[in-house]
């Protein structure tokens, strides 16, 4: 048996204090929302208890889909690296990124230097990032694909392009037989965070898994428990988010307390088996426990 961590959107606390140079940007307005309020709802206290929750389970391996950051500030991308450090080693965590680590076309420049041992297949190039990758684990093939681009102001939508989701298109039917993982920070079914937050370009990733198949689809950037059922070729694929690893519930706010997924993978081509439990923070609890078990069919 094989157990695959999922865990997202951390958002990782403090927020170091910018400059005013880098308030001239779209950043300007995340500093604002983070004051007023985020800065209550991520804590790093919280998700601190849940990654220590987390590695008393001691799953195989780790995905993260991505969020890392708030408003991409230099000193943010540091910090992280020592925070996915806490995970485990890179061979042992995968990472996408998300619309907060892309807030502005510079921060795309701080991916690859920082966490670029942490979202390369195996094989790769160093000092080069490539999407999709592909990291073989065990029975697993997982799949990262990049949805993370900067945008305008009070948006906060994905895109992956035609380029990336030729190249899945071409790589999923070299991993049948595998139990293929495909990691992506947008939802790629209906958007919880409406026209603004959507993956743009959904359709085009529906269309490709509705060719060739996958066995999970992992995601984020909704920061709710999720699970939608994608048409495959064989029958339905489970797309699956979770909250936010730091979310504490406020006053006034609707906020799913921090949770992760873990799921046991077991059979083989055909007869695949998995098993999804949640672990998280029921509502005003403090401590982690299961809330959540139950079989996923895979076609």
């Amino acid at each position: 048996m094989f157990t695959l961590a999922h865990l997202s959107d951390p958002h990782l606390a403090p927020l170091p204090t910018p400059r005013l140079v880098d308030l001239a940007s779209k950043r300007v307005l995340g500093w604002a929302h983070w004051r007023r309020t985020r800065h209550k709802i991520h804590r790093a206290e919280q998700v601190g208890r849940l990654v220590r929750d987390l590695a008393a389970q001691a799953p195989d391996h780790i995905a993260v889909t991505g969020d890392l950051v708030n408003i991409a500030l230099a000193a943010e991308f540091p910090n992280a690296r020592r925070w996915l450090d806490t995970l485990g080693a890179p061979h042992d965590v995968t990472l996408v990124p998300g619309n907060h680590d892309a807030y502005v076309r510079a921060a795309l420049d701080a991916h690859a230097p920082h966490w670029g041992e942490f979202m390369r297949g195996d094989g790769a190039v160093p000092d080069t990032l490539q999407f999709p990758f592909v990291r073989r684990r065990g029975p697993l093939a997982i799949i990262g694909l990049t949805s993370a681009v900067a945008t305008a102001p009070l948006m906060a939508t994905g895109r992956l392009g035609p380029e990336q989701i030729a190249r899945l298109d071409a790589l999923l039917p070299q991993l049948a037989g595998t139990f293929r993982v495909v990691l992506v920070h947008h939802p790629p079914g209906r958007s919880r965070g409406g026209r603004f937050k959507r993956l743009t370009d959904a359709a085009a990733l529906r269309t490709v898994l509705a060719r060739h198949g996958a066995e999970l689809v992992l995601h984020g950037h909704d920061h709710v428990q999720a699970l939608d059922w994608l048409v495959g070729p064989r029958g339905e694929i489970a797309a699956l988010g979770v909250p936010s690893a730091s979310a504490t519930p406020i006053e006034g706010h609707h906020v799913e307390p921090a949770a992760y997924n873990l799921y046991r993978i077991d059979g083989s081509a055909g007869a695949w088996r998995c098993e999804l439990l949640t672990r998280g923070f029921r509502d005003g609890a403090e401590s982690v426990a299961e809330v959540n078990r139950r079989e996923l069919k895979i076609a």
